[in-house]
């Protein structure tokens, strides 16, 4: 039997759905995992985010520390942060996980705010609005397009890597692999097989979901205008 066939047995198997430690257990490790860190991570990147943004100071600031969290391997901080008072286990992941999420959540964050329009950010202004009233009332809606473009590349990064917190006994799909490399290739290949297949179809079925919720909070002037850019970019480069 060849790995795809032994995924397939693997996956026909009732029992690796529906025990401890099965699919189904995993599944809602992983998402928990995952949901914690990007909530933490929106926790940090937003309100600094939208803060810079509305200061239109920092901007150096933002590339820096998107530069600086994406230049650090997530394997890298799953490895060290255990050995802090964090422990093994899932807190450390969650940690971890919120450091790979933060570039996207601040950088778009950052980038909503500053392309607010002018002509409504001046006429709130004229209108006596103060610092907080024109962050909260003008710039924070018209930057919602942004916002949810940053949480849907943050939470299909994240669930694909939280696969590593097997690693640190983190728990989650991941375990599925690990477990099927605990075994010889001819007996754990297709678990391996069935547990990376898990990974990246939660991944692919979040990103669609989420493509499709930030398409319904973007206005449809500002899809007009994306769609016009990407069209511009492609011609640019087919001229190129």
């Amino acid at each position: 039997m060849n790995p795809v066939e032994a995924a397939l047995v693997w996956f026909n198997d009732p029992l690796n759905w529906t025990n401890p430690g099965g699919i189904l257990d995993r599944l809602g490790e992983h998402l928990s995992m995952s949901a914690a860190a990007v909530a933490l991570g929106c926790l940090i990147a937003w309100p600094i985010g939208l803060w810079l943004g509305h200061t239109g100071r920092g901007g150096g600031l933002v590339v820096l520390v998107s530069n600086v969290t994406l230049a650090v391997p997530t394997l890298a901080l799953l490895t060290i942060l255990p050995l802090t008072f964090l422990g093994f286990g899932q807190p450390s992941v969650v940690v971890a996980l919120a450091v790979f999420a933060v570039p996207p959540l601040l950088a778009n964050a950052y980038t909503g705010v500053r392309q607010a329009d002018p002509e409504a950010r001046d006429a709130a202004r004229g209108m006596g609005f103060s610092g907080w009233q024109l962050l909260r009332r003008v710039e924070l809606p018209l930057a919602v397009p942004y916002l949810a473009a940053g949480f849907r590349t943050a939470a299909v990064q994240v669930v694909a890597t939280a696969a590593l917190a097997s690693f640190v006994n983190g728990g989650g799909l991941g375990q599925i692999i690990r477990a099927g490399f605990g075994l010889d290739i001819a007996a754990g290949g297709g678990q391996i097989i069935a547990g990376g297949v898990l990974v990246a179809g939660l991944a692919v079925l979040l990103e669609l979901v989420l493509a499709l919720v930030e398409r319904l909070l973007t206005p449809r002037p500002l899809r007009a205008e994306r769609r016009r850019a990407g069209r511009r970019a492609a011609q640019a480069v087919a001229g190129g």
